[in-house]
């Protein structure tokens, strides 16, 4: 109870810089400590510390590859959350060593979405049986609010004359932080938001995901219209790039479409140093038909809703904080590519490769999917809380997130960083104060 008193009457200061250079005086030799024994502990790194990493090898025999999987939500465009810029946000260079060299620190969260056993034959691979009605239940569980994960907690609540937007999030006890959004676009048909969204060289061309670098069609089924395609994604200065190799089908029932895209184990593609690939990707769509905002009754708008997470390679608390401050700056760019969209292809323009495999679906019965609830008994309900209240178990203890934060805004601050990220902490520290 001391220190809450300590935290409290610091918090009763007159100004925010009063509080500011009280708590700097309080957490900056815990935060220097804190810098100086990673450091050490970085630079005497012993053989034993690596023997763990060694052991998880692909299905190539690859020693730095971690164990690709994936799983419920999503996760990190989203699109890539057709989008989301999870870490757009800047850092300043000092940290560059904490995402680069300290990544996939923390275990796997292992789901159907992904098979991790490495005993699949490369004639499985060449079939592309990456994808398989296991993911399409794992999607409709998630879309039904079924799949016995925790409450998702309401993060956003955003809007354009055009799209309505909303963001929610949970932690699970292993992996990333996952990522539940629900758009509605406006005068958009569900096909064309499919094709919208599938479009790689539509991506590349207009930008308007302005993280991808570059995609590549590495094989395509003209049976099922599952797809293997190579993004490499481009991520803020202080990391280096990251390479996705993502499987991607797609299910529908009438004009309900499940679109499924996930990482998946590749051997005929090394693995390099540069850009690190990503393993544990998931991001997934349903998209169908929904009730105009205007409230006139007619189905002329489109819902959207995704489940995305991925391990980046940065620790998760850090993309957390990217993923609060940069979502809706790059979610709000996705409605202006639609439109364009929409005028190409209303222009006659012809349809690409990728856009093409978005129209070969398989068909699926409503009685089917209502089949796939009778698998489980466990439900999740959507539930409004305060963003503050978190769930679950963090990575980086809750005073180190918080000093570190105050730390690196207040002394390392040359324009990189939002003044909002101090007065956040400090409300925060108002919070934990009440609390206890």
């Amino acid at each position: 109870m001391g220190l809450v008193s300590v935290f409290w009457e610091i918090l009763k200061k007159p100004t925010i810089g009063d509080v500011v250079r009280e708590l700097l005086i309080f957490i900056a030799p815990l935060w220097v400590a804190v810098i100086v024994g990673v450091l050490v502990g970085w630079a005497w790194k012993p053989k034993w510390a690596t023997i763990g990493r060694e052991m998880f090898m692909d299905c190539s025999g690859s020693k730095d590859s971690a164990p690709a999987e994936s799983s419920e939500s999503s996760f990190s465009g989203f699109g890539s959350l057709p989008s989301l810029n999870l870490i757009k946000f800047q850092l300043p260079s000092v940290i560059s060593w904490i995402s680069d060299d300290g990544a996939q620190k923390d275990s796997f969260f292992l789901s159907p979405t992904l098979h991790s056993n490495c005993s699949s034959s490369q004639n499985e691979k060449q079939k592309l049986g990456f994808l398989t009605d296991d993911d399409l239940e794992h999607l409709y569980k998630l879309v039904e609010e079924k799949d016995g994960g925790p409450a998702w907690i309401h993060m956003m609540d955003k809007s354009t004359p055009t799209m309505g937007y909303q963001a929610w999030q949970r932690d699970l006890e292993i992996g990333p932080t996952q990522y539940r959004s629900r758009t509605v676009f406006d005068d958009a048909t569900p096909e064309m938001v499919r094709d919208f969204f599938w479009d790689d060289e539509f991506r590349s061309k207009l930008k308007w995901d302005e993280m991808l670098l570059s995609a590549e069609t590495l094989e395509s089924s003209p049976t099922d219209g599952t797809m293997v395609v190579q993004w490499v994604r481009k991520f803020p200065f202080f990391c280096s790039d990251r390479e996705y190799l993502i499987g991607r089908r797609i299910w529908s029932c009438g004009r309900t479409y499940y679109c499924v895209t996930k990482g998946v184990p590749y051997p005929s593609i090394p693995r390099k140093t540069k850009p690190r690939r990503v393993d544990l990707y998931y991001s997934s769509w349903c998209i169908r038909a929904a009730e105009s905002r205007k409230g006139d009754g007619q189905l002329t708008a489109c819902e959207v809703l995704l489940f995305h997470h991925e391990n980046m390679g940065i620790p998760w608390e850090i993309a957390k904080l990217g993923v609060k401050l940069g979502m809706w700056g790059t979610v709000r760019k996705i409605d202006p590519g639609l439109r364009a969209y929409q005028t190409e292809r209303a222009s006659g323009a012809p349809l690409s490769h990728s856009a093409s495999m978005a129209q070969i679906n398989t068909k699926v019965t409503q009685d089917y999917l209502t089949s796939l609830e009778s698998n489980s008994n466990d439900s999740s309900e959507l539930e409004t809380h305060n963003s503050s209240e978190k769930p679950g178990k963090n990575n980086i203890p809750k005073l180190v997130v918080v000093g570190g934060a105050i730390a690196v805004a207040c002394i390392l601050d040359r324009g990189l960083l939002t003044k909002a990220v101090i007065f956040g902490v400090a409300r925060r520290f108002a919070k934990i104060g009440r609390r206890l």
